[in-house]
């Protein structure tokens, strides 16, 4: 039986609300889909997934030994430099999910442990080679391979069902997406969830509490699974709602052809030991099945927007994460001064994001549509007005619209007078 201390104690706690907050943050990778198109409700939807999550924990390991075993250099790591890590990853989460935006909780978790461990032990400390092979080479293949796999899916799926009824098509497409999206849930289960393991793992392994080079013991498993999969219920609806109708808007047959590409590159990294980001994957497949359907667009903006957080994620999260080592080396009380700021910090994000409730009564509601850009409402300031037939056969010019042209419309002395009868 490991034993523990008290800063172990509060790393693993820790290490579990980060979990936790992956569980949420990542719902709509798997889920979003399914919920904008209608395939299932949004609580039942988040439901399946945080099952399929817990399920997915125990089916390997592969991912969780990368993290705690080659990363960073076990021997130079103490509790506070894991616990410093988790703070950094926390806060860019909660920041993210504030804000809407499907930023890699992965990612996060590693900027964190890459930034304490410098500030702790040195840039030595951190192996370059397994962080390029198998975190950032991944990060950038994985969200391209995943989207041209759904272009190309997107594109099947209408093909072979144009000779079908529309209907049943439909209906066979909404079916496959629910299994298709159990299936990234599992596989996110079998990826995320293994990423706090690894952790737990690491802490215990520089606490004496586990030998060195070993795999995660079943009660950490066990704690890290339960922990995202409660996330999962809980639901990331502002994120959900970006990935589900602020990216694209989709059809069943994208749906389904978005998240099969996902769940097929999430297992294939699980299985070779890839730290994947799971919400890289997903909003590239989800893109490329935007564009795979005939007439399909994707809001770039948001796209843009989603990348700039995806660029910043690693390096905040580090920054942070180095702040709070620093702290926490003035010694006990250092500690606990991160430990207050870090609660202080979570508590504030929620009360600001309480002034506007996302939940699943309105995750896809209307306002998700993202606003005509300046190119957009030029355009409609000087196109010249549509015509419009009249009774007598001839046409008459339809106004602009006062929005178009930026100013309320003049009153019009003709329009005033009542016309004079025909003659």
């Amino acid at each position: 039986m490991e034993s523990f201390s008290l800063i172990l104690a509060i790393v693993v706690v820790t290490a579990l609300a980060f979990d936790f907050t992956n569980g949420f943050h990542d719902t709509a990778n798997a889920m979003a889909t399914t919920i904008s198109t209608g395939a299932l409700k949004p609580k039942v939807a988040v439901a399946m997934s945080a099952v399929l999550n817990l399920v997915g924990a125990f089916l390997s390991v592969e991912v969780a030994n990368t993290i705690s075993k080659g990363l960073v250099d076990e021997t130079g790591i103490r509790p506070e430099v894991i616990f410093a890590a988790l703070v950094g990853a926390i806060l860019w989460n909660l920041l993210t999910w504030l804000v809407g935006l499907p930023s890699s909780s992965s990612h996060a978790l590693l900027g964190g442990l890459i930034g304490a461990t410098i500030a702790s032990a040195g840039v030595g400390a951190v192996h370059g080679d397994v962080l390029v092979t198998k975190v950032m080479l991944p990060a950038v293949a994985a969200p391209v391979v995943a989207g041209v796999a759904a272009v190309a899916a997107t594109r099947l799926s209408y093909t072979i069902g144009r000779k079908t009824d529309g209907k049943a098509a439909e209906k066979g497409h909404r079916v496959g997406q629910i299994a298709s999206a159990g299936l990234v849930s599992l596989a996110h289960g079998t990826n995320d969830a293994q990423k706090t393991m690894g952790i737990i793992t690491l802490a215990l392994i520089a606490g004496g509490a586990v030998a060195p080079g070993s795999n995660p013991p079943t009660w950490v498993i066990l704690s890290a699974g339960l922990a995202i999969a409660l996330g999962t219920y809980i639901g990331g609806w502002r994120i959900i709602r970006t990935m589900g109708t602020g990216l694209t808007d989709l059809q069943p047959q994208q749906g389904f052809a978005a998240q099969t590409s996902a769940a097929a590159a999430i297992l294939a990294s699980s299985h070779l030991g890839f730290s994947l980001s799971t919400t890289h994957v997903v909003s590239g497949s989800v893109m490329g099945a935007g564009l795979g359907r005939k007439g399909g667009t994707v809001r770039w903006s948001t796209a843009g927007r989603m990348a700039v957080a995806w660029v910043l994620t690693l390096p905040a999260a580090a920054v942070v994460g180095a702040g709070a080592e620093a702290v926490t080396g003035l010694g006990d009380w250092g500690t606990a001064l991160v430990a207050v700021f870090l609660v202080a910090a979570s508590a504030a994000i929620w009360k600001i994001s309480r002034r506007q409730v996302v939940d699943h009564t309105n995750v896809t509601g209307a306002d998700t549509e993202e606003p005509a850009g300046v190119v957009t409402q030029a355009i409609a300031a000087v196109a010249p007005p549509p015509a419009a037939p009249v009774a007598d056969g001839l046409t008459a010019t339809i106004p602009a619209p006062a929005s178009a042209l930026g100013t309320a419309p003049a009153a019009s002395p003709a329009a005033a007078t009542p016309p004079a009868a025909a003659v």
